[in-house]
């Protein structure tokens, strides 16, 4: 039975081309201080097809007369070093977690590649060049693509990332079961922190106990570094500081989710500090939660993203025009200023083309929100939801969002 990595790596033979080559590199962890490392984190897309993260390994994917040939370069043992860092991955046990068959040494990656070219079947080589802006610095597939094209100018170098995003953009079984698993454990640790919850916290107190309890429960870790918002710094985005007290009467904004197996979850729910709602948080919560609702509501196959925004400003507007905060739509961007929906999957913002009409198989963020920064008021609800041939499934359902049983709970 194929894994589902096995089946990714298949997909590539849909645009891979006779005498084509694709090179994946696992990346490295970065020198912090001294002869201290940051914690290694394995280039996503070496993980979609491998399942393995573990450094410097190599992934190349390869086609010759219509067959598509795998191979993965791993660290090759040594005892001296092992001692003082662990076990090398063996080649039965990489073979076993990616499928690959075919796996050499890290050593041996250059020179087999160089006898690919040298034999001419390998004319164009496909890196990940993918660049977010136009300082950013090169990775490891620049540094390569530039070595390549210099020792080899024959040999065409191209992108693979725009077709990668394509692919990862629709999760089979495995990978929403994945994600499902993960929404599963944000559960757990949210339910943790509702029954720890009062005022006099500190806000990074909140962070901890949803940490701890996900790992308890089995998750990897943290999909992203938590956000535990209270008060004005819910109408902060990105706040991270997490060092304030949670105060009687204030909202704490909560953006936050596991990860499991590689595949992450991502949730927000916004609490009252005391256990009740007051009567003005009530109100701007029922308009969040009402535009959320009419996003999801709104999601189906063929629909654009950009109409997905449209709906949520619309209810937005349409609200607050009503309780008198804005007269013209124009102002909602005072309240209102990031944008509805994102991928998610092995990335919390995972790739995939947001011009892509929504498609069965994708999971997708919905997370309206209202920052009303003079009356220190940040709310925002997030569920992750996956696009279906006839709608959608709420993933994260089973975590409650209405003002009822968010009291309740807290009872």
């Amino acid at each position: 039975m194929q894994t589902v990595f096995e089946k990714n790596r298949l997909k590539t033979a849909d645009w891979l081309q006779n005498g084509e080559a694709m090179v994946v590199f696992a990346g490295q962890s970065i020198k912090s201080t001294a002869d201290e490392q940051h914690e290694f984190r394995v280039n996503k897309n070496f993980f979609y097809f491998t399942g393995i993260r573990r450094e410097a390994f190599v992934l190349v994917c390869y086609k010759l007369k219509d067959e598509l040939e795998s191979l993965l370069f791993i660290e090759k043992p040594n005892y001296d070093v092992e001692k003082w860092f662990g076990r090398k991955l063996s080649k039965a046990k990489a073979t076993e977690m990616s499928g690959i068959e075919q796996v050499k040494y890290v050593d041996d990656f250059l020179p087999w590649l160089n006898k690919l070219f040298y034999d001419g079947k390998i004319e164009t080589l496909w890196l990940d060049l993918e660049k977010l802006s136009w300082e950013e610095r090169d990775g490891r597939a620049h540094t390569f693509a530039k070595e390549v094209q210099d020792r080899y100018p024959f040999v065409t170098v191209k992108t693979f990332h725009p077709k990668v995003s394509e692919v990862r953009m629709i999760k089979c079984d495995e990978e929403v079961n994945w994600i499902k698993e993960a929404i599963h454990k944000t559960h757990i640790g949210l339910n943790a922190i509702l029954k720890a919850l009062m005022p006099g916290m500190l806000e990074g107190q909140l962070d901890n106990v949803f940490e701890y309890h996900i790992r308890t429960a089995g998750a990897d870790g943290l999909a992203f570094p938590t956000i535990a918002a209270s008060g004005g710094n819910g109408v902060i985005l990105h706040y991270v500081e997490n060092d304030c007290e949670l105060k009687n009467g204030e909202l704490v904004l909560l953006d936050l989710g596991a990860k499991y197996k590689g595949y992450n979850s991502d949730i927000t729910r916004t609490y009252p500090v005391s256990g009740k709602f007051t009567k003005r948080q009530a109100q701007i919560y029922n308009i969040v939660l009402k535009a959320q609702l009419a996003v999801i509501d709104a999601m189906k196959p063929g629909v654009s993203f950009e109409r997905l925004n449209e709906v949520c400003k619309s209810v937005l507007a349409r609200e607050l025009r009503n309780i008198d905060l804005i007269k013209e739509d124009s102002e909602l961007g005072k309240y209102y200023y990031h944008g509805v929906s994102h991928h998610l999957g092995l990335d919390v913002h995972d790739i995939g083309n947001r011009e892509s009409a929504l498609t069965p198989g994708m999971v997708l963020t919905v997370e309206p929100g209202l920052y009303i920064a003079e009356e220190a008021i940040g709310i925002r609800i997030e569920d992750d939801v996956l696009i279906t041939e006839d709608g959608n499934i709420v993933l994260s359902s089973e975590i409650p969002k209405a003002i009822d049983d968010i009291e309740s709970l807290m009872s």
